[in-house]
Parts: structure tokens; C-alpha cells; sequence
């Protein structure tokens, strides 16, 4: 089954606990080995917003790689619901790991931004064989210490006026929302289970090569820098003068994770 998305994509569909997931597995364009990407995108976000928009699937189906990305549970084409135990990071590792068995994909490099790193983090503990590269995006040590106070944003999410919203955060959360056409109310149900923390010492049991980038401008997802030193072989690297909902289309972030999959294959 099929589903076209704005700019042209054309999404397939597969089944895991009871959602119906929207994925893209885009084939290289250029001649190459063909090697697996999977992409994990943010909170309120979706495959196209993250990955198709800011170009990077045709940067990497351009260079050789097969690029796959979903449409996380309760987000852009997929299913949703409104019970908050369904977005655990561990349940959305879940359906990431069930989409590459689907494909028949035993292994592949995984990226993820913001809540999409979370997840792959979760995704690399729980099955580490399929992992062979991690990628985070847009969050560093506030996989360990936090990303601050999101109720704000729950809040902002589920209110009937937008006017009402006081922080600036949190009004340019529900901002986004409405652009994206997301749906409000599952939206604060996955704010408030997706935000699960990992210690430092389970961050240490993730030993993929791992590059993790963060915006210098960046007030959310935490410097790269203290989580890298916490991994056995992870990298950090700067986004200069990118704030969290920039730094994702950065040409000097592709080029930098060009380099760095190019330096891991599998």
C-alpha cells in the first residue's frame, strides 16, 4: 500500500502493535554499495519535515547509500495514539527495528534528531547487531541530563488558543504542530513518554561508531562534547550558528556525516 506526500514521495505502509506506519526506502540513485540508512525523525515532526525537505535523502541516495525513513508512531502519515504508554522510546525502537525486518535488513547505520537520536539510542541497546553506526542529531548530553521542562509544552499543545501560550518554547512547539498538521492531542501524549533517560553508564554499553551533532545555538538537546567523552567510539561535532530546529538541514552537518559513514561502512 501506498500513500503520496507533499513534494512528490510516495510512502509505503507496514503493520507493528496495532499501528499503521508510513515509511520511504528510497533506492541510491548513484551507483554504490547500496548500504542501509535508516532515519529516525524528531518530536512533531515527520519523514518529509526532517528528511525529504531538508534534503537529506538526495544527499545520501546521491552518494550510494538506500536510504529508509518512517514516519514515527503518531506522527506524519502513521497512525496514532492517545495513551501515553505507546511512546515509550522503547516502543518506538520497536517499530524502527520491526521496519528493518520487514525489509529484510539485517543491519544498517541509524541517524536520528532530537527525540529521533533518543530512540536510536534505544534502539542500538536493544538491538546492537542491527546497529552498525549511530548518528544524533540535535541532542547531546541531554540524552543523560534532560532537555528541561516540556509540561509547557504538553500544555501548548492541547490549548484552545494559541494566544494563551506564554512560553516562548512552547509556542513555537505548537507553531510547528500546526504547520506540520500534526495531530495536537497525540502529540502531547507521546511529549510526555518519549522523553525516557538514559545513564551514563548505558550510554557506555553503546560501542558503534557513533558521531553525535549539536548547534552551537542549540538550547535543548545539550553540548556534544560531554556525551561523546561518556562513549567508547563517538565523535562530537559543532553546528556552528544553528539553533535546534536549523541545525537539521546544515550543509556542513550532511558533509560531516558524509565523511563519517564513509569512514564506517559496513
Amino acid at each position: 500500500m501506498t500513500d503520496d506526500v507533499p513534494g512528490g514521495e510516495c510512502l509505503d505502509r507496514f503493520h507493528h502493535e496495532g499501528f499503521d506506519l508510513a515509511y520511504l526506502d528510497r533506492q541510491p540513485a548513484a551507483a554504490g554499495r547500496g548500504e542501509p540508512v535508516l532515519l529516525i525523525h524528531g518530536f512533531a515532526s515527520s519523514l518529509h519535515v526532517n528528511w525529504v525537505a531538508p534534503g537529506w535523502v538526495k544527499t545520501l541516495t546521491d552518494v550510494g547509500y538506500r536510504v529508509i525513513a518512517l514516519d514515527n508512531r503518531g506522527h506524519g502519515r502513521s497512525s496514532v495514539s492517545y495513551d501515553p504508554a505507546a511512546y515509550t522510546p522503547e516502543r518506538m525502537a520497536g517499530d524502527a527495528a520491526a521496519l528493518l525486518r520487514h525489509l529484510g535488513i539485517d543491519q544498517a547505520h541509524v541517524m536520528g534528531y532530537s527525540m529521533g537520536a533518543r530512540i536510536s539510542a534505544f534502539l542500538a541497546l536493544a538491538e546492537p547487531r542491527m546497529v552498525a553506526t549511530l548518528v544524533f542529531g540535535g541532542l547531546g548530553i541531554g540524552m543523560i541530563d534532560g532537555v528541561g521542562d516540556w509540561d509547557p509544552i504538553a500544555a501548548a499543545l492541547l490549548a484552545d488558543d494559541p494566544a494563551s501560550i506564554s512560553s516562548r518554547r512552547a509556542r513555537s512547539f505548537r507553531t510547528f504542530a500546526d504547520q506540520t498538521r500534526s495531530d495536537r492531542r497525540a502529540l502531547a501524549a507521546c511529549i510526555s513518554t518519549s522523553r525516557t533517560l538514559l545513564s551514563a553508564a548505558d550510554v557506555a554499553r553503546i560501542d558503534q561508531p557513533t558521531l553525535i551533532a549539536v548547534g552551537s545555538k542549540d538550547d535543548i538537546g545539550g553540548r556534544p562534547e560531554p556525551l561523546a567523552e561518556l562513549m567508547p567510539h563517538a565523535e562530537a561535532f559543532t553546528i556552528e550558528g544553528r539553533d535546534h530546529m536549523l541545525a537539521v538541514g546544515d550543509r556542513s552537518f550532511k558533509a560531516r556525516a558524509l565523511r563519517f559513514l564513509a569512514a564506517h561502512p559496513l
